[in-house]
Protein backbone atom coordinates (compact mmCIF):
# COMPACT_ATOMS: atom_id res chain seq x y z
CA UNK A 1 0.00 0.00 0.00
CA UNK A 2 2.78 2.42 0.95
CA UNK A 3 4.69 1.60 -2.25
CA UNK A 4 1.56 2.22 -4.31
CA UNK A 5 0.92 5.59 -2.67
CA UNK A 6 4.58 6.58 -3.11
CA UNK A 7 4.51 5.49 -6.75
CA UNK A 8 1.38 7.51 -7.56
CA UNK A 9 2.68 10.52 -5.64
CA UNK A 10 5.95 10.43 -7.55
CA UNK A 11 4.10 10.13 -10.88
CA UNK A 12 1.76 13.03 -10.14
CA UNK A 13 4.68 15.15 -8.93
CA UNK A 14 6.54 14.61 -12.21
CA UNK A 15 3.40 15.42 -14.21
CA UNK A 16 2.82 18.53 -12.09
CA UNK A 17 6.38 19.80 -12.61
CA UNK A 18 6.10 19.10 -16.34
CA UNK A 19 2.79 20.87 -16.90
CA UNK A 20 2.96 23.81 -14.49
CA UNK A 21 5.21 25.89 -16.84
CA UNK A 22 2.81 25.20 -19.73
CA UNK A 23 -0.21 26.17 -17.62
CA UNK A 24 1.52 29.38 -16.52
CA UNK A 25 2.27 30.20 -20.16
CA UNK A 26 -1.37 29.58 -21.12
CA UNK A 27 -2.68 31.76 -18.27
CA UNK A 28 -0.41 34.69 -19.15
CA UNK A 29 -1.35 34.43 -22.83
CA UNK A 30 -4.62 36.10 -21.78
CA UNK A 31 -2.99 39.30 -20.63
CA UNK A 32 -1.02 41.83 -22.65
CA UNK A 33 1.83 42.18 -20.12
CA UNK A 34 5.34 42.14 -21.58
CA UNK A 35 6.75 39.86 -18.89
CA UNK A 36 5.30 36.72 -17.34
CA UNK A 37 4.33 37.52 -13.74
CA UNK A 38 2.72 40.85 -14.59
CA UNK A 39 -1.07 40.89 -14.98
CA UNK A 40 -2.68 43.80 -16.83
CA UNK A 41 -6.18 42.35 -16.85
CA UNK A 42 -7.84 39.65 -18.90
CA UNK A 43 -7.44 40.29 -22.61
CA UNK A 44 -7.30 38.59 -26.03
CA UNK A 45 -4.96 41.30 -27.34
CA UNK A 46 -1.98 38.95 -27.71
CA UNK A 47 -4.03 36.64 -29.95
CA UNK A 48 -5.08 39.62 -32.09
CA UNK A 49 -1.50 40.95 -32.25
CA UNK A 50 -0.21 37.48 -33.14
CA UNK A 51 -1.89 37.48 -36.55
CA UNK A 52 -0.71 41.02 -37.27
CA UNK A 53 2.99 40.25 -36.75
CA UNK A 54 4.47 39.51 -40.18
CA UNK A 55 7.70 38.25 -38.63
CA UNK A 56 5.94 35.64 -36.50
CA UNK A 57 3.56 34.60 -39.30
CA UNK A 58 6.49 34.00 -41.67
CA UNK A 59 8.33 31.95 -39.03
CA UNK A 60 5.15 30.01 -38.25
CA UNK A 61 4.51 29.34 -41.94
CA UNK A 62 8.06 28.09 -42.48
CA UNK A 63 7.84 25.91 -39.37
CA UNK A 64 4.53 24.31 -40.35
CA UNK A 65 5.56 23.69 -43.98
CA UNK A 66 8.84 22.07 -42.96
CA UNK A 67 7.16 20.04 -40.19
CA UNK A 68 4.43 18.62 -42.45
CA UNK A 69 6.69 17.82 -45.41
CA UNK A 70 9.46 16.31 -43.27
CA UNK A 71 6.88 14.31 -41.27
CA UNK A 72 5.36 12.89 -44.47
CA UNK A 73 8.78 11.90 -45.84
CA UNK A 74 9.93 10.55 -42.47
CA UNK A 75 6.73 8.53 -42.06
CA UNK A 76 7.13 7.00 -45.50
CA UNK A 77 10.81 6.13 -45.02
CA UNK A 78 10.45 5.01 -41.40
CA UNK A 79 7.41 2.83 -42.10
CA UNK A 80 8.89 1.17 -45.17
CA UNK A 81 12.19 0.74 -43.33
CA UNK A 82 10.46 -0.98 -40.42
CA UNK A 83 8.53 -3.30 -42.77
CA UNK A 84 11.66 -4.10 -44.77
CA UNK A 85 13.71 -4.80 -41.64
CA UNK A 86 10.95 -6.94 -40.14
CA UNK A 87 10.83 -9.23 -43.17
CA UNK A 88 14.61 -9.31 -43.63
CA UNK A 89 16.98 -11.99 -42.44
CA UNK A 90 17.90 -11.88 -38.77
CA UNK A 91 21.43 -10.59 -39.38
CA UNK A 92 20.30 -7.86 -41.80
CA UNK A 93 17.55 -6.84 -39.38
CA UNK A 94 20.05 -6.48 -36.54
CA UNK A 95 22.30 -4.29 -38.72
CA UNK A 96 19.40 -2.06 -39.79
CA UNK A 97 18.15 -1.66 -36.24
CA UNK A 98 21.63 -0.77 -35.01
CA UNK A 99 21.97 1.86 -37.74
CA UNK A 100 18.54 3.24 -36.85
CA UNK A 101 19.59 3.67 -33.21
CA UNK A 102 22.51 5.97 -34.07
CA UNK A 103 20.44 9.15 -34.75
CA UNK A 104 18.24 8.34 -31.74
CA UNK A 105 20.97 7.99 -29.10
CA UNK A 106 23.52 10.33 -30.67
CA UNK A 107 23.80 13.94 -29.51
CA UNK A 108 21.89 16.27 -31.82
CA UNK A 109 24.85 18.63 -32.09
CA UNK A 110 26.93 15.76 -33.49
CA UNK A 111 24.24 15.01 -36.08
CA UNK A 112 24.02 18.69 -37.01
CA UNK A 113 27.79 19.07 -37.43
CA UNK A 114 27.96 15.86 -39.47
CA UNK A 115 25.24 17.14 -41.80
CA UNK A 116 27.02 20.49 -42.19
CA UNK A 117 30.31 18.77 -43.10
CA UNK A 118 28.49 16.58 -45.64
CA UNK A 119 26.62 19.52 -47.22
CA UNK A 120 29.78 21.62 -47.43
CA UNK A 121 31.67 18.74 -49.07
CA UNK A 122 28.87 18.05 -51.56
CA UNK A 123 28.50 21.73 -52.34
CA UNK A 124 32.25 22.23 -52.82
CA UNK A 125 33.14 19.13 -54.84
CA UNK A 126 29.90 18.30 -56.67
CA UNK A 127 27.89 21.49 -57.22
CA UNK A 128 30.82 23.92 -56.74
CA UNK A 129 28.57 26.29 -54.78
CA UNK A 130 26.87 26.58 -51.43
CA UNK A 131 23.85 24.27 -51.31
CA UNK A 132 22.30 25.29 -48.00
CA UNK A 133 18.59 25.83 -48.66
CA UNK A 134 15.17 24.44 -47.86
CA UNK A 135 16.30 21.05 -49.17
CA UNK A 136 19.24 20.75 -46.78
CA UNK A 137 16.97 21.78 -43.91
CA UNK A 138 14.37 19.21 -44.98
CA UNK A 139 17.03 16.51 -45.20
CA UNK A 140 18.21 17.33 -41.68
CA UNK A 141 14.70 17.11 -40.23
CA UNK A 142 14.05 13.79 -41.98
CA UNK A 143 17.30 12.38 -40.59
CA UNK A 144 16.27 13.11 -36.99
CA UNK A 145 12.58 12.14 -37.42
CA UNK A 146 12.58 8.95 -39.54
CA UNK A 147 14.25 6.75 -36.85
CA UNK A 148 11.48 7.63 -34.39
CA UNK A 149 8.83 6.67 -36.92
CA UNK A 150 10.64 3.36 -37.33
CA UNK A 151 10.50 2.81 -33.55
CA UNK A 152 6.75 3.54 -33.53
CA UNK A 153 5.95 1.13 -36.37
CA UNK A 154 8.21 -1.69 -35.19
CA UNK A 155 6.06 -2.71 -32.15
CA UNK A 156 2.97 -2.93 -34.35
CA UNK A 157 4.82 -5.31 -36.66
CA UNK A 158 5.88 -7.45 -33.71
CA UNK A 159 2.28 -7.65 -32.46
CA UNK A 160 0.93 -8.55 -35.90
CA UNK A 161 0.70 -12.13 -37.12
CA UNK A 162 3.67 -12.43 -39.55
CA UNK A 163 1.77 -14.96 -41.66
CA UNK A 164 -0.90 -12.44 -42.71
CA UNK A 165 1.23 -10.98 -45.48
CA UNK A 166 2.26 -14.41 -46.75
CA UNK A 167 -1.38 -15.58 -46.63
CA UNK A 168 -2.42 -12.60 -48.75
CA UNK A 169 0.23 -13.51 -51.33
CA UNK A 170 -0.92 -17.13 -51.35
CA UNK A 171 -4.50 -16.00 -51.95
CA UNK A 172 -3.49 -14.16 -55.11
CA UNK A 173 -2.59 -10.63 -53.93
CA UNK A 174 0.35 -8.93 -55.55
CA UNK A 175 3.04 -7.65 -53.13
CA UNK A 176 1.72 -4.10 -53.55
CA UNK A 177 -1.90 -5.12 -52.88
CA UNK A 178 -0.87 -7.16 -49.85
CA UNK A 179 1.05 -4.15 -48.55
CA UNK A 180 -1.86 -1.74 -49.06
CA UNK A 181 -4.71 -4.01 -47.94
CA UNK A 182 -3.11 -6.11 -45.21
CA UNK A 183 0.02 -4.52 -43.74
CA UNK A 184 -0.79 -0.81 -43.87
CA UNK A 185 -4.24 -1.09 -42.15
CA UNK A 186 -2.67 -3.20 -39.38
CA UNK A 187 0.18 -0.73 -38.92
CA UNK A 188 -1.88 2.46 -39.23
CA UNK A 189 -1.99 3.27 -35.47
CA UNK A 190 1.82 3.07 -35.28
CA UNK A 191 2.20 5.02 -38.51
CA UNK A 192 -0.10 7.80 -37.26
CA UNK A 193 1.73 7.96 -33.92
CA UNK A 194 5.05 8.19 -35.77
CA UNK A 195 3.67 10.94 -38.02
CA UNK A 196 2.57 13.07 -35.06
CA UNK A 197 5.89 12.48 -33.29
CA UNK A 198 7.78 13.50 -36.46
CA UNK A 199 5.78 16.74 -36.61
CA UNK A 200 6.51 17.58 -32.96
CA UNK A 201 10.21 16.79 -33.39
CA UNK A 202 10.36 19.14 -36.37
CA UNK A 203 8.35 21.89 -34.70
CA UNK A 204 10.68 22.29 -31.71
CA UNK A 205 14.01 21.51 -33.37
CA UNK A 206 16.61 24.24 -33.15
CA UNK A 207 20.13 22.79 -33.48
CA UNK A 208 19.70 20.98 -36.80
CA UNK A 209 17.61 23.88 -38.13
CA UNK A 210 20.22 26.48 -37.20
CA UNK A 211 23.04 24.47 -38.80
CA UNK A 212 21.35 23.31 -42.02
CA UNK A 213 19.03 26.15 -43.04
CA UNK A 214 19.51 28.43 -46.00
CA UNK A 215 17.43 30.90 -48.02
CA UNK A 216 14.01 29.87 -49.24
CA UNK A 217 10.33 29.31 -48.46
CA UNK A 218 8.48 32.34 -47.03
CA UNK A 219 11.75 34.02 -46.04
CA UNK A 220 12.67 34.60 -49.67
CA UNK A 221 16.37 35.38 -50.14
CA UNK A 222 17.01 35.47 -46.40
CA UNK A 223 17.83 32.43 -44.30
CA UNK A 224 14.74 30.43 -43.39
CA UNK A 225 13.40 31.60 -40.05
CA UNK A 226 11.47 29.12 -37.92
CA UNK A 227 9.85 29.63 -34.54
CA UNK A 228 12.84 28.13 -32.71
CA UNK A 229 15.40 30.31 -34.50
CA UNK A 230 13.15 33.38 -34.14
CA UNK A 231 12.86 32.89 -30.37
CA UNK A 232 16.63 32.41 -30.07
CA UNK A 233 17.24 35.62 -32.05
CA UNK A 234 14.77 37.56 -29.91
CA UNK A 235 16.34 36.32 -26.66
CA UNK A 236 19.69 37.79 -27.79
CA UNK A 237 18.16 41.24 -28.33
CA UNK A 238 15.72 41.43 -25.44
CA UNK A 239 12.46 39.99 -24.11
CA UNK A 240 10.58 37.41 -26.15
CA UNK A 241 7.59 38.99 -27.96
CA UNK A 242 4.53 38.38 -25.75
CA UNK A 243 2.55 37.31 -28.83
CA UNK A 244 4.55 34.07 -28.81
CA UNK A 245 2.76 33.09 -25.59
CA UNK A 246 -0.50 33.06 -27.53
CA UNK A 247 1.10 31.10 -30.36
CA UNK A 248 2.56 28.56 -27.94
CA UNK A 249 -0.87 28.06 -26.39
CA UNK A 250 -2.44 27.44 -29.80
CA UNK A 251 0.29 24.94 -30.77
CA UNK A 252 -0.08 23.11 -27.45
CA UNK A 253 -3.85 22.80 -27.86
CA UNK A 254 -3.56 21.62 -31.48
CA UNK A 255 -1.02 18.93 -30.55
CA UNK A 256 -3.11 17.91 -27.52
CA UNK A 257 -6.23 17.50 -29.68
CA UNK A 258 -4.24 15.50 -32.25
CA UNK A 259 -2.89 13.17 -29.54
CA UNK A 260 -6.39 12.65 -28.10
CA UNK A 261 -7.83 11.84 -31.54
CA UNK A 262 -5.03 9.37 -32.30
CA UNK A 263 -5.52 7.72 -28.90
CA UNK A 264 -9.25 7.35 -29.58
CA UNK A 265 -8.48 5.91 -33.02
CA UNK A 266 -5.97 3.44 -31.58
CA UNK A 267 -8.43 2.29 -28.92
CA UNK A 268 -11.16 1.74 -31.51
CA UNK A 269 -8.68 -0.13 -33.71
CA UNK A 270 -7.80 -2.43 -30.78
CA UNK A 271 -11.48 -3.14 -30.08
CA UNK A 272 -12.11 -4.00 -33.75
CA UNK A 273 -9.12 -6.35 -33.81
CA UNK A 274 -10.31 -8.07 -30.60
CA UNK A 275 -13.77 -8.61 -32.11
CA UNK A 276 -12.25 -10.07 -35.26
CA UNK A 277 -10.11 -12.46 -33.23
CA UNK A 278 -13.16 -13.50 -31.20
CA UNK A 279 -15.09 -14.38 -34.34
Amino acid sequence: MVKKIFGYSYLYLILLLSYIPILVLIVFSFTNATYIGEWNGFSFKLYADLFQSEEIIIALGNTVIIAIISALVSTLLGSLGAIGAFYSKKRNRAILESLNQIPVVNAEIVMALSLVVMFVAVGSYVFHEQIFSFWTLLFGHVVISAPFVYLNVKPRLQQMDPSLYEAALDLGCSPRKALNRVLIPQLMPGIMSGFVLAITLSLDDFIVTAFTRGPGLLSGENNIETLSTLVQAKIKKGPIPPELRALTTIIFLVVLIAVILITIYNNKHKKVNKKRRTY
